[in-house]
């Protein structure tokens, strides 16, 4: 049988009216009241895409605070312009807003009255969960969570791409700089890496793989990494970077040291931003339509049902560049 309003006023000891004015979100209710009533529906089984969901005219495009920073901008801006350009086109207003874990998140979105979320790049599981229990239509862009509809490329194939660019290239000593292991992309491209890596029957060296934390002064971090793989007794001929603005920091730290790119060392990132082509010597790297993924993530906020989850990986592909190849 069926889950009801009734059932879920029964549940909560709330009147119908309050279990009503939270599914259709309307005002007039606490967040606690909201956030209660969402997650009895879910957990009592309430048909929550039987909800009438009302035309989109406001979209907030959520980014964590740690990638507003100027490593990552390179990347969320495009897809920033892509997801304005979407909504230009259907009429819908879309509003910037920056959040971190210890911010009233909840507070900073109604202060936006969106009618649905896009939140791009990592956001911690429980801040995603309270976003959620608003009730709101949401999509994630450049993450992946199970039960939440995303967008993402291909992260895992373009690590991938990546290594057997450099293993073909003849590098036998392939170190790879990532980021934050909890990050869903870092983690695919890692994966990328290491499947390369065993397809090619090279033994993975976890001294020759060094995770850069995020905070203030990145490009140190990645500078200091980079130095430390240059004094190994045996070190690297070649360096996959889990973005562009680490690999461009890491090349420069290479001929800063007096080696030549790519005879002595091969670099190759993720990406593609507009400074990688530009570079000297120019940066390999995987090119990713930025735009394409805010595009996409209005598109999957227009036509999903409210609790319909929609996984989309978007293609990657490989450009190959002087910092990684001497026969160009």
């Amino acid at each position: 049988m069926s889950v009801t309003i009734r059932d879920l006023a029964k549940a909560t000891g709330l009147s119908l009216g309050t279990i009503s004015r939270a599914l259709k979100n309307q005002g007039g209710l606490t967040e606690a009241t909201r956030t209660r009533v969402f997650d009895t529906a879910r957990a009592m089984g309430y048909d929550l895409s039987k909800l009438k969901l009302g035309r989109i005219r406001r979209i907030a495009f959520l980014l964590h605070r740690q990638h507003n920073t100027l490593s990552s901008s390179p990347f969320f801006s495009p897809v920033l312009h892509g997801a304005e350009a979407a909504c230009r086109a259907e009429g819908i207003a879309l509003s910037f807003v920056a959040v971190g874990p210890a911010e009233p998140v909840m507070e900073q979105i109604r202060v936006h009255q969106p009618d649905a979320i896009l939140c791009a790049g990592f956001f911690e599981p429980e801040l995603l969960h309270a976003i959620r229990a608003s009730g709101k239509p949401m999509v994630l862009i450049d993450m992946q969570l199970p039960g939440y509809t995303s967008i993402n490329p291909d992260n895992r194939l373009g690590g991938y791409l990546a290594t057997r660019h450099l293993i073909k290239a003849g590098r036998k000593r392939i170190a790879m700089l990532s980021g934050p292991a909890a990050h869903y992309s870092i983690q695919e491209r890692v994966h990328g890496f290491r499947k390369a890596l065993f397809d090619a029957k090279l033994l993975a060296n976890p001294a020759l793989e060094i995770a850069i934390p995020h905070h203030a002064n990145e490009e140190a971090s990645v500078k200091r990494a980079m130095l430390s793989l240059l004094a190994m007794s045996q070190p690297p001929d070649a360096v996959f970077c889990y973005n562009d603005s680490t690999a461009l920091t890491a090349m420069q730290t290479c001929l800063e040291a007096g080696l030549k790119v790519p005879h002595d060392i091969a670099l190759i990132g993720f990406d593609d931003i507009s400074a990688a082509p530009r570079a000297n010597p120019p940066l390999s790297s995987i090119h990713v339509d930025k735009e394409a993924l805010g595009a996409e993530g209005v598109e999957l906020l227009l036509r999903k049902t409210q609790d319909e989850v929609i996984e989309k990986i978007l293609a990657v592909q490989l450009m190959v560049r002087e910092s990684s190849t001497d026969e160009l």
